[in-house]
């Protein structure tokens, strides 16, 4: 790649989706300029960049805008060749695609679920989180990261469930992500806390939480 090269993002602080091509980029260790965006007054950059969704997160490297995380992520793998993230092998890079897809598509738009429910159907739908969570774990058999023996693709993908479940767990209410029922995640939660480039691309705790329940309060307390 050129020397010269500008690379932005424009993300939100408390976004999983952001923070995980942070991540991605530190890894790889591409300097790049971070932009804050406040979602309710969007600004003219954001809307030109990303016209279609106008959402978070947008890499821009070199004026060229690339949207979706995990659209972004495979662009930056292959954009920057060294500490590669994916497979080389075609059938591992397909597992590895299937399994974020299935993190995002799966997991996550069954977790948000769980803030919306009540009684019997938020147990109903907490089941179907943790069946989804046995799968995921199941990928582990034995390793340190989801990705073998280093973290890769999945693991960056699978930092929502690393740090941001423990956190909107405890806004929703009920107790379902623990050590005594998904051992393996946890294990693999603490491989993830040991590498400095994951510590730097979490939100601070307290400030998150705060975030995360005025969100909630917000939504549970919008006009029907």
């Amino acid at each position: 790649m050129a020397d010269q090269e500008e690379v932005k993002l424009y993300g939100v602080w408390a976004s999983p989706f952001s923070r995980r091509i942070e991540l991605a980029l530190k890894l790889k260790g591409v300097p790049f300029e971070y932009i804050e965006e406040d979602l309710t007054n969007k600004s003219p950059s954001l809307l030109k960049y990303n016209p279609v969704h106008k959402k978070i997160p947008v890499l821009v490297h070199n004026g060229k805008p690339v949207a979706e995380s995990l659209v972004i992520l495979e662009y930056i793998d292959e954009t920057w060749k060294n500490s590669p993230i994916l497979p080389l092998d075609p059938h591992e890079r397909a597992t590895a695609r299937f399994w974020a897809s299935f993190i995002d598509n799966k997991i996550l738009a069954a977790a948000v679920k769980i803030g919306l429910c009540k009684g019997e159907e938020k147990g109903v739908v907490i089941l179907e989180v943790c069946e989804q969570l046995k799968m995921l774990e199941q990928q582990l058999n034995g390793k340190d990261f989801i990705g073998g023996d280093k973290i890769g693709f999945v693991d960056i993908v699978g930092n929502i469930v690393a740090f941001w479940f423990q956190i909107t767990q405890e806004v929703f209410g009920g107790v379902f992500f623990t050590p005594e029922k998904f051992p393996g995640l946890f294990k693999w939660i603490g491989k993830l806390q040991e590498i400095d480039l994951v510590n730097e691309c979490r939100p601070p705790r307290e400030k998150h939480l705060a975030y995360v329940r005025g969100k909630y309060e917000s939504l549970i307390n919008a006009p029907k």
